[in-house]
């Protein structure tokens, strides 16, 4: 019997051999599949096309690495800022909002409180900071709601030595406190940025409608602009030192979103300044639009709104003056259109009870304006804008003209300082 189990198992033995032998000798040659056609290889699966087999894989997103931190996609982390050098031990910290997204996409910086007293900013980064989802996002948005913690603590534009910080972009390693504020920020924020915004209002009792300023020679700053819906685009070259300035010359196309005025915060133009950011994210590509999506089976189709108009671009800009002191009441308000002669408003003296009208030298629109206040005689009381086609600002923009020094010769005492405003009386 046991003769008899021995001869079968080395027949087991053996067939079992034979057959691993068989089954590697058929990996080293293999054969086509069923289905496919000699010498052509296999077939995709069934509802796979072959373009979708050969895509590359998706863009492996990292996770950031921003003062000393890492935040992963996905994620939403809020750092602190100081600029180095024991500048500001005894100070806040400057809040730094990063959403890092899940999928790839270019970095968004939204920037406020570089003038410590323009709040409609700081609410404006501060709620699209917390406002996005990580999770659906594609690139990453880097909120600094409070730049200037000297200015917004004590509720003034500039720093304790009177230097406005936004004068003083890039900034230097020395000098003095404003310009190593400037070149740390630059530095440790700026620089991690592909896009910028800047948010500011009017100043000095001034309100600005909510619009966009940029450099419109600059072809990545242009094409940046058409990405903020209808919201007003006027073309400035800016000023030496300002953030924008000294972002787009490094390479980061960057733009200066105005809204409102200093010292308070209005609903109106915090809500219309979030809404042109959101529809910049999905220009971007960070956002999905939510009216282009498809409706879901068993779902009624529902019509998307009707797109944004092109942004109006006013070129040609003009303060009118008050020619006398006294009281100015306005009669016209932010936005609306007015014809040449039409009253702007009047300032009135309350001594003589005397009664002098401000009249619009030029048809326009209303774009910035002092609050009813006391004034003096020469003071900047309405900013009209002209409106013009995009190809018309970009011709004129690109025109030879004095350059802002040149501009400031022309009228000195417009210009308290050395370049220290823009557009004759509108700081930024």
């Amino acid at each position: 019997m046991r003769p008899l189990l021995r001869g079968l198992t080395r027949t087991l033995l053996a067939t079992a051999v034979a057959l691993a032998a068989a089954g590697a000798h058929a990996q080293d040659y293999p054969i086509d599949p069923p289905g496919a056609e000699p010498g052509k290889g296999p077939v995709p699966p069934a509802g796979i096309a072959l373009p979708e087999l050969l895509a590359p894989a998706p863009e492996l997103v990292t996770p950031l690495a921003l003062l000393d931190r890492l935040v992963v996609p996905g994620t939403r982390l809020q750092l602190e800022w100081r600029p180095g050098g024991g500048i500001s031990n005894a100070e806040i910290p400057s809040p730094v909002i990063v959403a890092r997204g899940a999928k790839a996409g270019p970095v968004l910086c939204l920037v406020a409180g570089i003038h410590g007293d323009e709040i409609n900013g700081v609410e404006i980064v501060r709620r699209l900071s917390h406002g996005v989802d990580p999770t659906r996002l594609s690139g990453t948005v880097i909120g600094v709601p409070i730049v200037n913690v000297f200015g917004y603590s004590r509720g003034s534009r500039y720093l304790p030595d009177r230097r406005d910080l936004n004068r003083h972009f890039p900034g230097s390693r020395s000098g003095s406190i404003a310009s190593r504020i400037a070149n740390a920020f630059f530095q440790d924020i700026v620089r991690h940025c592909d896009v910028l915004v800047d948010f500011h209002t009017g100043s000095f009792d001034r309100s600005n409608l909510p619009q966009v300023r940029a450099d419109l020679t600059n072809p990545d700053v242009l094409e940046f602009t058409r990405g903020f819906g209808a919201t007003v685009v006027l073309h400035s070259p800016g000023n030496r030192g300002m953030l924008r300035v000294a972002a787009t010359k490094v390479g980061i196309p960057a733009v200066t979103f105005e809204a409102g005025a200093p010292t308070r915060l209005e609903p109106a133009e915090i809500a219309q300044a979030v809404a042109a950011i959101d529809r910049l994210m999905i220009k971007l590509g960070m956002r999905e639009d939510p009216n282009a999506g498809l409706p879901l089976p068993g779902e009624t189709p529902v019509l998307a709104p009707e797109a944004p108009e092109p942004a109006p671009i006013f070129l040609d800009s003009r303060w009118v003056r008050a020619n006398s002191g006294g009281l100015l009441i306005s009669d016209v308000s932010l936005g609306q259109r007015v014809l040449a002669g039409q009253r702007l408003g009047k300032v009135i003296d309350p001594v003589s009870n005397v009664e002098r009208y401000i009249l619009a030298p030029v048809p326009g629109r209303v774009i910035g304006m002092a609050q009813n206040q006391a004034v003096l005689p020469g003071y900047a009381a309405f900013h009209l804008g002209t409106e013009t086609s995009e190809q018309q600002a970009v011709q004129e923009a690109a025109a030879p003209g004095p350059t802002p020094a040149e501009a400031v010769a022309e009228d000195p005492e417009d210009r308290p300082e050395a370049v220290d405003v823009e557009d004759g009386e509108d700081y930024e």
